[in-house]
This record gives structure tokens, sequence and C-alpha cells, in this order.
């Protein structure tokens, strides 16, 4: 599979579209499950307020994950993310209703190499908090 992203159509500062991503205490619970990270702060209310959260919070891979979805949604082939790397910078409280929390992620191309590589560099937010920092990819593209 190759990406159907052309180097030659993008542009060093060329915005990639936000994209929302819902995550609800059910998807944690799968999450838990694929990865074996079963640590309640991640799906029970009353342990995470007793260690002082706020309220159950997603596993900070998981969102991570949901970066790393962004970028080869957009690229179009999971194999073109050649490097991809973020810090963690706060939490994304999942409370438990129908709704859950929303992690709203874009992008810029902030680099064109000549090897048909980009970088693109990430912003992710819940709420009003940027949930990573210093996220970017490198992508291969045709």
């Amino acid at each position: 599979m190759a990406a159907t992203v052309k180097y030659d159509e993008v542009e060093t500062g060329q915005k990639i579209p936000a994209v929302e991503y819902r995550v609800r205490r059910v998807d944690l619970v799968r999450y838990a499950g694929a990865s074996g990270d079963f640590n309640p702060i991640h799906w029970n209310e009353r342990h995470a307020k007793a260690v002082g959260l706020p309220d159950v919070i997603a596993h900070g891979m998981y969102t991570m994950a949901q970066g790393s979805r962004f970028v080869t949604d957009w690229a179009g082939d999971p194999g073109a993310v050649v490097e991809y790397g973020v810090r963690f910078s706060s939490m994304v409280v999942v409370p438990d209703d129908d709704n859950g929390a929303t992690i709203t992620i874009s992008g810029v191309v902030e680099d064109k190499r000549e090897d048909k590589r980009v970088v693109v560099t990430l912003t992710a937010r819940s709420g009003d908090s940027r949930v990573l920092s210093k996220a970017r990819a490198v992508v291969q593209l045709s």
C-alpha cells in the first residue's frame, strides 16, 4: 500500500484539517484489554479520584495512538509513517456520560525533505488543554 497523498501536492506550512476523536469509557476498557494496561485510573472513577485525579483518564498511549491515526488517515497508508514521537503534556479526562471526551487533532507540514518524506507537526487538544506536545511524524510519500 502506498500513501495516497503525493509529495508534489504538499507544501511546507500546509495545514491538515482538524479531526475530532471521541473517547468514551468503553473505549478505555477495550484499550485496556488490547494493551494489557488495566490500571484502575483508566476505568474506575472511585479509584481515580482517590489518587487525586479529577476523574477517569485516558491511557497516554491511547491518546498517542489517536495522533498516529490522524497521520495515517491523512497519508492513506499506515506504513508511510517512518517516525513518530510525542510528549504527554496533559490528561484526557473522560466523564462517565454518553459523550465522554473529545481529542481534537490537527497538523501542519513542517518540512519537505528531498527523499519524498515530510515532517508533520501535530496539535492535540482535549477541551482547553493541549494533551500532546512535541508531537511530530515523518511520513514517506509517493
